[in-house]
């Protein structure tokens, strides 16, 4: 893999709902294949899910072993493929943890958010840092209506917001993880 100093997460908790209130969000099937199908596509190394509730994970482990199985591997051998990068995680700090782990190091924690903060960067430099292979980089994506402010400041950087033409910027999570994977990690990009 070539970007194989970087990981992904997907945090249902915490999340925010519209008034701001800390809340779980639901998992949902696209977000397991419409996220993983652009982590392998642009060569991440792992995608993790971060769900703390039992009924929630059994849903979206169920679906994992399924496309890990047999069955599912003749079913589809392209989605095979792309689950074999996901992790099923109960807290960003299990995720942390695993990969302070495996790797031996914390690796860089990035936030990303609709909204900027002080800590925000580019996607240039931070596409330059990566390149540098010389520290491991977890890029977080928030749910709902976003990560909670403070746990967005316990970030190294937070990846500035995705911009359309106009002021509305309140896209899907797996509408910002791909133009965000593509972004850092296209060969089109100058």
């Amino acid at each position: 893999m070539k970007n194989d100093n970087v990981f992904i997460a997907l945090l249902h908790y915490p999340a925010m709902d519209r008034e701001g209130k800390i809340i779980v969000t639901s998992f949902t099937t696209m977000d397991l294949h419409d996220i993983a199908r652009p982590a392998r596509a642009y060569e991440i190394n792992r995608f993790y899910i971060v769900q703390p509730i039992d009924a929630q994970r059994l849903v979206i482990k169920r679906q994992i072993d399924y496309w890990l199985s047999e069955e599912g591997r003749k079913a589809n051998p392209t989605r095979f493929e792309i689950v074999q990068l996901v992790r099923l995680k109960y807290t960003l700090d299990e995720v942390v943890e695993e990969l302070e782990k495996e790797r031996g190091r914390r690796p860089v924690l990035v936030g990303t958010d609709a909204r900027k903060y002080p800590n925000t960067v580019g996607y240039d430099e931070l596409k330059r840092e990566i390149e540098k292979r010389d520290r491991d980089y977890l890029i977080v994506f928030g749910t709902g209506y976003g990560i909670p402010p403070d746990m967005m400041r316990t970030f190294d950087y937070i990846l500035e917001p995705v911009y359309g033409a106009g002021d509305w910027n309140h896209l899907s999570v797996r509408n910002a993880v791909a133009i965000i994977l593509d972004r850092l990690f296209s060969r089109n990009r100058c």
